[in-house]
């Protein structure tokens, strides 16, 4: 039988400050963007619990969350911190693992079929590596486990905070039916909507669908989500999962038409995206620039170049990039810089997505 585990990190983010601020470990807080009193930029990237009972919730914009909770702890983005971290976790999880492949900065899926014989073990399995996991980097998670990967993803969910969650194979559609559409993998709003509109409900209305007329709706992609209404998923835990583009991106404090700040901000951007692309050895040979206007319109514009881990390479495609496909009229928002199609620098194969 086939046993297979997502370890997640809880409130991952916060957490990692937490070990060392531990003064704000029973405060509601959240890591994001300064909120200057309400009138603050950007989003909220994660937050305790404590912070969630107020109705805070991750991606919701700083200055909303504010309002909700102007008391809360407010704590910066620090990526190199919480990567170290992660690099720590990464490696206590991959050492239980019969196969591992890395999700996010915060999770990952490992096969674990040799060294859990049966349902018993696999949950007695789970706690070591819950407890070696808070030993060893102080930090808390929760893992899901079940028979495939969407399972124990969604078995995972279940099981947070800091907990763990068996789904059984055949337990797997009664655990489904009553989950609302979106709960599900693959399911987001606009797909949420449509299904709604075809008279889908919860899960368990999507599990006896008639797959034709979802292929009608969504093409192959129907087959799938039908698949995942009835807790199946044929994917493998990828045990070569690396990196296949690498961004970073920019709220600025007020909507901007001033083209040398766009510009310095590009600058800055660019550096960071090849201080991760150098410290990953690696080369890209796609540019994309993101550009979000003041009424949260959006373009994304992209060049292939030779190959290259050249800071110049990337800072003028992407000014260029920007001087030549935005509306210098429109107020700026935000702006993107992220390279793509990327290759170790010895000519290495080439890598699959991380999740940042």
């Amino acid at each position: 039988m086939q046993i297979i585990m997502l370890i997640d990190m809880d409130y991952f983010f916060v957490a990692c400050e937490e070990l060392r601020h531990p003064e704000v470990k029973d405060k509601p807080t959240i890591v994001g963007f300064d909120p200057k009193h309400g009138e603050g930029r950007g989003v909220v990237m994660t937050c305790n619990y404590l912070a969630r009972k107020f109705g805070i919730k991750s991606g919701m914009p700083i200055s909303q969350a504010y309002r909700l909770k102007p008391d809360a702890v407010y704590l910066p983005l620090d990526y190199d911190f919480y990567e170290e971290k992660s690099r720590e976790v990464m490696k206590v999880v991959k050492a239980f693992a019969d196969r591992f492949e890395q999700v996010s900065v915060d999770e990952a899926f490992i096969d674990v079929s040799k060294k859990a014989k049966g349902y018993d073990e696999a949950i007695g399995y789970a706690k070591t590596i819950k407890d070696e996991v808070k030993e060893k980097t102080g930090l808390p998670c929760s893992i899901g486990i079940s028979t495939n990967k969407l399972m124990a993803k969604m078995a995972c969910e279940a099981g947070k905070p800091d907990g763990v969650k068996l789904v059984k194979e055949e337990e797997a559609k009664e655990f489904l039916k009553s989950k609302e559409l979106d709960d599900l993998y693959g399911i987001g709003k606009k797909t949420k909507e449509k299904l709604e509109a075809m008279g889908y409900r919860t899960v368990g209305d999507l599990a006896k669908a008639n797959t034709m007329e979802l292929m009608e709706k969504f093409g192959s992609f129907g087959v799938e989500i039908r698949k995942y209404a009835n807790g199946m998923d044929e994917s493998k835990v990828e045990e070569n999962y690396e990196v296949k583009s690498i961004g970073r991106e920019t709220t600025f404090e007020k909507d901007t038409t001033d083209t040398q700040t766009i510009i310095n901000a590009i600058k800055r951007l660019s550096a960071e995206v090849i201080d991760e692309v150098k410290s990953a050895g690696l080369t890209f040979k796609v540019v994309t620039v993101k550009l979000r206007y003041g009424d949260f319109t959006e373009r994304l514009k992209s060049r292939s170049i030779r190959r290259s881990d050249d800071p110049d390479d990337l800072i003028s495609n992407s000014v260029d990039l920007y001087l030549r496909y935005s509306n210098k009229a429109k107020l700026m928002r935000k702006i993107g810089v992220r390279v793509s199609d990327l290759t170790k620098a010895r000519g290495q194969k080439k890598i699959g997505e991380f999740t940042r």
